[in-house]
């Protein structure tokens, strides 16, 4: 059958974005015919499959931004033609933005899931929640994250049609982490709502020489971060190493000993999943089902002093750390592509009866 994953911009660095393609591999690895569709072009294009075997489609010649009426229409007309020239099968659409947009104009023989990647407790504080209860209900099914924010969408926000489905891992690493490199990890992009900057206060509370922070990533943030890091007394010892190709990323996680999450909110973060799938514990603020599922320490959202002491426990004792990501590496099994992917066939097959 055919799967059109729609994303507003299919290619951008993040996690909407990762797990979109992480799936169309996998799907079209089972022999399905799958698309993935950008509404947007991307301004620093990422590559996460080296040989995709699905297709891919940028349908707007723009980034994410105001559109002129004739550039909207001509990006909706290269749409229709990506959609009708598909065999029957299903319309995944990635964000409230998306099925907004393009649930209308979709044709009788792909039905339509709209996925919410946030959590419950960032749509009630944002327009996404509002977007959901309108467009969501008529479609065929509801994606969230975790069962936690399924049936909060379906009490709250009054969905019918609700069904949990988790983000798949890439791969399994055979081996795990030695956990005796002096390294906090915080992967992600270098902007506001990641709050690295508490990441940051958080690290200088906690550590000593010769631990050090190392943050993957980039953006707009990382001139503020570098003086926060300044202030915070730490400058000399967190390390700014920008993007990292995907191909590397186990290696990174191999040389880690703890991962830090202290993001404003997050869904299901892929990073908790990867740095678990090796043996790597990780501490984040409490603020969704989807991160609780992943099984880090959790501290209250947004009270530094805790999360420092957390992870300063995790620095202390090596034997802490194996224990604890020992724990966290059983926990992240449920979330291998291969389960991830029959969970899918499960749902598609669900909807067709």
């Amino acid at each position: 059958m055919s799967i059109v994953f729609t994303c507003m911009d299919a290619d951008t660095l993040g996690g909407i974005q990762q797990v979109t393609h992480t799936l169309a591999q996998g799907l079209a690895e089972r022999g399905h015919d799958v698309h993935v569709v950008g509404l947007h072009r991307a301004d620093k294009p990422f590559r996460y499959v080296a040989q995709p075997l699905y297709k891919h489609h940028v349908v707007g010649r723009g980034p994410i931004g105001p559109e002129r009426r004739l550039a909207r229409r001509q990006s909706d007309h290269r749409l229709r033609e990506v959609l009708d020239g598909v065999s029957p099968g299903f319309a995944v659409m990635t964000s409230p933005g998306v099925v907004a947009r393009i649930s209308p104009m979709l044709p009788p023989s792909l039905r339509p899931i709209g996925q919410y990647h946030g959590s419950y407790e960032h749509a009630r504080g944002s327009w996404h929640l509002g977007s959901i209860r309108k467009h969501y209900p008529p479609l065929d099914q509801a994606v969230f994250l975790s069962e936690d924010d399924a049936w909060l969408f379906t009490e709250h926000a009054l969905l019918p049609n609700s069904w949990a489905l988790p983000n798949p891992l890439a791969g399994w690493p055979a081996a795990i982490s030695p956990l005796s490199t002096p390294r906090v990890l915080g992967v992600g992009r270098l902007e506001g709502v990641k709050r690295f900057d508490r990441l940051i206060s958080a690290f200088a509370l906690a550590s000593e020489p010769p631990w050090e922070l190392h943050l993957l990533g980039d953006g707009a943030e990382i001139g503020r971060l570098r003086a926060h890091a300044i202030n915070e007394g730490v400058s000399g010892r967190v390390v700014f190493r920008g993007r990292v190709p995907s191909s590397e990323m186990s290696a990174e996680y191999m040389k880690a000993s703890v991962l830090g999450l202290t993001s404003e909110h997050e869904g299901l973060p892929v990073v908790l999943l990867e740095a678990a799938a090796h043996g790597v514990p990780a501490v984040a603020f409490d603020v969704s089902g989807g991160v609780r599922s992943a099984g880090p320490v959790l501290a209250p959202p947004g009270d530094v002093p805790r999360f420092a002491e957390a992870l300063a426990v995790l620095m202390a004792s090596e034997d802490e750390r194996r224990r604890v990501g020992a724990a966290a590496r059983r926990r992240a099994a449920d979330f291998r592509l291969d389960h991830v992917l029959d969970l899918w066939e499960s749902m598609f097959a669900h909807i067709r009866r």
